[in-house]
């Protein structure tokens, strides 16, 4: 009887191509949470994938284009905290927009890697990125016309404009500053998720609601939203 040899395996590139893209995204975001972006090479990546360097060329084109998908997913996700959030606001307005920015803080911390690549202003040039970063803007947006009653294509005043970039720099502010360990001395063994649990919900909660406030002190101006049905 004649022993066959066994075919030799394939190089693991050439195979579950959708294991190997996963594979290379996770290390890419490992990578950049580790190392930030000057520190990023495909090289690296595929090392830590397993894979030859050349591997990485074959799912993305070069290191723009990984890069690029691992922003993209990146927004992708962040939409997805941020409609979650307005899922636990339930119909009142203020509530959806508080959650909203615990969802932003829980998504950065969640993800450093991606969180740190999301605002390159090179990438942003990539049609797809562009595209998911406006979806995750536009979440942002309806809290704040559901907050002060402003239907969708009519214009927010100036005022309204100022407090949608004002509770996106409160948390996207606060995400940096915790990714940064600049809270982890007034955080209990340095526990950086018990500040987001004890002091960012009470934090946008005063935010708001001054905002609330000031809106409603203003003459001729459309009060804020307080319990209305969640869209």
């Amino acid at each position: 009887m004649v022993r066959r040899t066994p075919p030799a395996p394939a190089p693991r590139e050439t195979y579950h191509h959708g294991d190997l893209r996963a594979a290379l995204i996770d290390a890419t975001e490992a990578l950049l949470a580790e190392r930030g972006l000057e520190g990023f090479s495909l090289r690296e990546v595929a090392r830590r994938s397993g894979v030859s360097p050349a591997a990485p060329a074959h799912h993305f084109g070069d290191a723009h284009g990984l890069l690029a998908e691992v922003a993209r997913l990146a927004f992708e996700g962040l939409t997805a905290a941020l409609e979650a959030g307005n899922a636990r606001g339930g119909s009142d307005a203020l509530a959806r927009l508080r959650e909203q920015g615990i969802g932003y803080v829980d998504f950065a911390m969640r993800h450093p890697g991606r969180f740190g690549l999301m605002f390159q202003g090179e990438l942003r040039k990539d049609t797809t990125l562009l595209q998911a970063a406006n979806g995750t803007f536009g979440v942002l947006e309806r809290g704040v016309r559901d907050f002060y009653g402003v239907p969708a294509g009519t214009p927010l005043s100036p005022a309204q404009w100022q407090a949608l970039l004002g509770v996106w720099s409160v948390v996207h502010g606060y995400a940096h500053l915790a990714l940064a360990g600049r809270f982890d001395l007034f955080a209990a063994g340095g526990q950086r998720r018990q500040l987001l649990q004890t002091v960012l919900p009470g934090l946008l909660q005063q935010h708001l609601e001054g905002l609330r406030a000031v809106a409603a002190a203003a003459p001729d101006a459309p009060r804020p939203a307080g319990r209305r049905r969640a869209r």
